[in-house]
């Protein structure tokens, strides 16, 4: 019965788009679906409005609330419009940066925005064509804008689009402005709030001006440009795949003085489809197969692929057996900041006001790496709008000189405030420089860190529950977790438990202290007595819920990195075992 109402229910709700002011395409697909004896797509398409969360939109695109369409995304800009337009009322011009990624409608999605605000009396600089996620956060900041847009779904499927929304100091919203920014999209309720024809003086086509500024600003980030030189020749392999990449980071790295990049021909083509990879997400090893395979065929140093919108940077090397290995979020955001320490510390450079930043689920290694060095280290939640946070409340206080997380992604500067593959690829290509200047190769660097902090092994479990059902599942999971917290994890006892909806940690012995963070959030911790760390949290992008596991090993040389890598994995599938995941 139950089910019988939800089908009445979603069925009155699709045949409000058979209205005329929907476009015949999207009423041919809406009649498709009502028509349909299996109503699965309608009711996934239609069961609840596509919401306009924290970080903006992120769907699968087709007709339908739950959809990215011309309608979702189109409330979206309305609704970010009015927001705007009441929260600088008193500005003379308020102004936006548009942009987007390779995806199919993204195009189309960024003109039809583009013209909403325009309708709306807000200037739009709209990009000629697909452009880094981080050079859309640097314009913004760059041409004094107060907010901006980039069309993009980031590394998920193809089937997938999505909307990032970005306030004036570049980075992605927080509060109190996403709320304020929500409410204002929940309140377009009908297409005919939405002022879609728009005014096209007030649109300004922006591309090569601002990319020549924003390289030019990347180029700087170099510590030690002399080993660059030195080593001009590395052999470097480098893939888009299919995504914005293309437009900048062979440039970026050719201004930096690599001479020897080679680019994977077939993934240099733009397509929102991603016909050569299953998903076209860098974390997976199966996204850098053709970077792989091209990189042993020319005998290269090193390959770098970045995701569509080139926030994020996936990293292979070869390890002591001469065999490619791809290297994890972790690692990569372990070698960035070692290095930038390194260096800073070598080259006279530190002050004793600079800082790192890391997430809450990245490695703890980090923490070691900055106490050593006696530098600040901040912890903040997933997503780089926080760590955008802490670089906007330390502005002219402190010196930030880098922050990562562990799903690909680091910010080596912070005139961008978001994740950035353009800097990261050049820098990963200054520390594999600076490695072999020392008869190291980047993975021989990375064994001499575990040795000098303590070796520690990562792994993420996705457990993916789409539709409907599947978010009530990922609902009463962290409820049964919140109700039941374990006492033992992979046959140790846990020590301590963090709560961050409740912003409480209980230690063993019972006491109870305040977490120290900005707001409330969906996150569970775990920490056991031999040092593992669990973190539990669904995804604010996709329909799954994540697990991050992290179990330290012993490790006193180079030798004994597989020892201590088969441990850590003996560990991992306890903790596995005991989370039943």
């Amino acid at each position: 019965m139950e089910n019988q109402q939800l089908i009445n229910q979603v069925t009155a709700k699709a045949k409000r788009w058979l209205a005329p002011a929907y476009d015949a395409e999207t009423q041919a697909e809406v009649k498709r679906m009502l028509e349909n004896e299996d109503k699965t797509e309608l009711i996934d398409s239609f069961y609840k409005d596509l919401e306009f969360g924290t970080g903006g939109l992120r769907g699968i695109m087709g007709a339908g609330t739950n959809r990215m369409n011309i309608y979702t995304v189109g409330a979206a800009t309305q609704g970010l419009s009015n927001y705007l337009n009441a929260n600088f009322k008193d500005l003379e011009q308020i102004s936006v940066v548009v942009g987007h990624d390779c995806r199919n409608n993204s195009r189309k999605f960024a003109e039809i925005s583009a013209n909403i605000f325009s309708a709306n009396g807000i200037k739009v600089y709209l990009f000629e064509d697909m452009r880094p996620t981080p050079e859309i956060s640097f314009a913004i900041r760059h041409l004094g804008c107060q907010s901006g847009i980039i069309l993009t779904a980031s590394h998920n499927p193809k089937e997938y689009n999505g909307y990032k929304a970005y306030w004036d100091d570049g980075a992605q919203v927080l509060a109190p402005h996403d709320k304020g920014i929500i409410t204002e999209v929940e309140k377009i309720t009908d297409v005919s709030g939405i002022k879609f024809e728009g005014n096209q003086s007030l649109i300004q086509i922006v591309g090569k001006d601002i990319d020549d500024i924003y390289l030019d600003k990347i180029k700087s980030i170099s510590i030690e440009p002399e080993v660059i030189k030195r080593h001009r020749d590395m052999k470097i392999v480098y893939t888009p795949i299919h995504g914005t990449g293309m437009m900048l980071i062979p440039r970026s790295l050719e201004m930096w003085g690599f001479d020897n990049v080679t680019c994977v021909p077939e993934q240099m083509i733009k397509d929102g489809n991603f016909p050569t990879v299953v998903s076209p997400n860098p974390e997976n090893a199966e996204a850098l197969s053709m970077a792989v395979a091209l990189a042993k065929k020319i005998d290269a140093d090193l390959v770098m692929a970045s995701d569509p919108d080139a926030d994020r940077v996936g990293i292979a090397c070869k390890d002591d057996k001469g065999e490619w290995i791809l290297m994890n979020g972790n690692q990569t955001c372990l070698l960035f900041l070692y290095y930038i320490i390194t260096q800073y510390t070598k080259l006279g450079k530190m002050t004793g006001k600079e800082y790192v930043v890391k997430t809450i689920v990245t490695t703890e290694l980090i923490k070691n790496i900055a106490q050593k060095n006696h530098l600040e280290m901040m912890d903040c939640y997933t997503g780089f709008k926080w760590i955008a946070r802490e670089v906007r409340l330390n502005e002219g206080k402190k010196v930030y000189i880098g922050g990562g997380e562990e799903s690909y992604g680091f910010m080596a500067a912070d005139f961008v405030r978001d994740k950035d593959a353009v800097s990261a690829c050049c820098l990963i290509g200054e520390v594999a420089a600076w490695a072999k200047d020392q008869g190291k190769s980047l993975y021989e660097l990375l064994l001499d860190i575990y040795v000098e902090y303590g070796f520690s092994k990562n792994a993420t479990v996705n457990v993916v529950k789409p539709g409907k059902s599947g978010a009530e599942e990922i609902k009463n999971m962290m409820n049964d977790f919140r109700k039941n917290p374990p006492h033992t994890l992979g046959g140790h006892k846990v020590t301590l438990w963090k709560d961050y909806k409740t912003l409480k940690q209980i230690d063993s012995a019972g006491r109870i202290t305040r977490l120290d963070m900005p707001e409330p959030s969906n996150v569970l911790q775990y920490f056991t007595e031999d040092g593992a760390k669990v973190s539990v949290r669904p995804s604010g992008t996709e329909p799954k819920i994540k697990f991050y596991l992290e179990v330290p090993a012993p490790m006193n040389v180079r030798e004994d990195y597989l020892k201590a890598n088969e441990l850590a994995d003996k560990e991992i599938e306890k903790l596995r075992a005991s989370l039943e995941i």
